[in-house]
């Protein structure tokens, strides 16, 4: 047993998503979270500054003395996270593998589509899980920039939402993929334009629904469940503005998180 808190971080409010999956499947679980709002987004940055960024944060959750950290962020989890996983003392797991392990296994067609940041589909992280762990599979990838900054100003399933959801996917569609890898974390937010889109016949991958799966398994291994609740059992911090955070938040999570929210400063770290 382990009562220490789990970390989790991501590029703004898009980790929520895989936050709350957490919290549903581990309801004794504490967790930190920090939402590196004031740096957002992180698709656009430069591999090197991904990695500065990712190095920062995973020192601010260590601060706290988390007893494992998630990174909720498909641009850290590919670009950054194969170079840095064997340095820290605590286990660090994203979400690539999780989410690609789930494409492999709903594709009936051998056909997968990949969306993300600009970052994310560079790194090929995905398309190269996948063929290693199902030879033949055809990948069908697309950057969709736009989405990120879509879900930070709440535009959740607008008619401007439609427009870029079209403008992304088209290709992916006409390529008759049967599964879709929503390559962001954010993106879950944007589920409902996208599936309408997309089709009853294609199966959309949540990286957050998968890394908490991936997340149970890591911890019924190691006994390290927490084996109470702490009274102060979710805390979040963010690098820019508490209220949008709080706001939005609370649409993420289906839940208040009024007062639960502080600003720090996250180049200290």
């Amino acid at each position: 047993m382990d009562n220490r808190s789990i970390g989790v971080f991501d590029s703004g409010l898009g980790g929520l998503t895989a936050a709350k999956e957490i919290m549903d499947l581990f309801p004794n679980e504490s967790i930190v979270y920090f939402g590196d709002t004031g740096r957002v987004p992180y698709g656009t940055r430069s591999k090197e500054t991904i990695l500065k960024y990712t190095y920062s944060d995973i020192r601010f959750l260590l601060s706290h003395d988390v007893k494992m950290i998630v990174i909720a962020c498909g641009t850290a989890s590919s670009a950054a996270l194969p170079h840095i996983k064997d340095e820290f003392s605590v286990p660090i797991y994203g979400v690539v593998d999780a989410a690609g392990y789930a494409a492999v296994r709903a594709t009936k067609n051998g056909r997968i589509g990949i969306i993300g940041t600009s970052a994310t589909i560079k790194s090929g992280a995905y398309t190269e899980y996948i063929k290693a762990h199902r030879p033949g599979t055809a990948t069908f990838e697309s950057a969709c920039p736009l989405f990120v900054p879509l879900v930070e100003n709440g535009h959740f399933d607008t008619q401007l939402t439609e427009l870029v959801v079209e403008e992304y996917l088209s290709g992916i569609r006409s390529a008759g993929v049967d599964t879709l890898i929503l390559g962001c974390t954010h993106y879950p937010l944007l589920q409902k334009a996208i599936a309408r889109y997309m089709g009853n016949d294609v199966t959309l991958i949540s990286p957050g629904r998968e890394v908490s799966r991936f997340l149970k398994k890591k911890l019924d291994e190691s006994k390290r469940h927490s084996p109470e609740r702490d009274k102060e059992q979710y805390r979040y911090y963010v690098s820019d503005s508490v209220e949008q955070f709080e706001e939005l938040g609370g649409i993420f999570l289906e839940k208040e998180i009024d007062g639960q929210v502080s600003r720090i400063d996250i180049e200290k770290y």
